[in-house]
């Protein structure tokens, strides 16, 4: 069950800010592949040609060892720059630690970036959140919500979307695996709830599961006799 999110990103150890400061409108789109590669140094740039940012005003950045023009796009000047990026920022955004989609441009402001990522449950935020926070990398949650499904299975099979949620990370974790690979309590604290609550999840969307395949308990009572 993927979840879109909107929040905003604040440390003095993220690059930019410095310039979004010195713009009129005080912010600016930049395109980066830190989800994808915490090391990623090459940002994309879109600045108002009414800002009159040049080249040499982006190389007096501390953060900017190498600045490009590219030209126009959509009415705005295109630049790549190359970024030393600080350690608790390559650090802080680490891939193998959760998934996320870009889902706009960041959009870089004198507090920090705000981002629109779309991530593949609450958990997989909660590791980004956790991850920076580490690093000393504040997240201010602006929203979040959750999206339907593909093909929309939990109402498929008559399931809430919290059931759904549970009996889908049981499965990922092992929780069905002979031996069990994982406790109701681990995935309680995955999810964010209480033990008993997550033991009712899954009973209740395993006895939803059992209904929908063999049928109401009357024709399961006819079929046994």
């Amino acid at each position: 069950m993927t979840v879109t999110t909107e929040f905003l990103l604040s440390s003095s150890s993220l690059p930019l800010v410095s310039l979004a400061e010195s713009v009129t409108s005080n912010q600016f789109e930049c395109v980066h592949g830190l989800c994808l590669e915490h090391d990623a140094r090459v940002f994309v740039v879109y600045l108002e040609p009414t800002e009159d940012v040049s080249e040499s005003d982006l190389l007096a950045l501390d953060e900017v060892v190498e600045a490009t023009a590219l030209g126009r796009a959509s009415g705005k000047d295109v630049y790549q720059v190359t970024i030393e990026l600080a350690d608790v920022i390559s650090e802080a955004f680490a891939p193998e630690r959760f998934t996320a989609t870009q889902m706009e441009p960041t959009v870089v402001t004198p507090e920090g970036w705000y981002e629109k990522k779309l991530f593949q449950n609450y958990n997989a935020f909660n590791g980004m959140r956790t991850r920076c926070e580490e690093y000393g990398v504040d997240i201010e949650l602006l929203s979040i919500s959750q999206n339907a499904p593909e093909g929309d299975e939990s109402s498929q099979y008559g399931l809430t979307d919290r059931q759904h949620e549970a009996l889908t990370l049981a499965i990922s974790r092992g929780y069905y695996e002979s031996p069990r690979q994982v406790s109701t309590e681990e995935l309680a604290q995955e999810m964010g709830i209480s033990q008993p609550s997550m033991s009712s999840l899954l009973r209740r969307g395993e006895r939803q599961l059992l209904t929908s395949a063999l049928g109401t308990q009357t024709e399961i009572d006819t079929l046994s006799r």
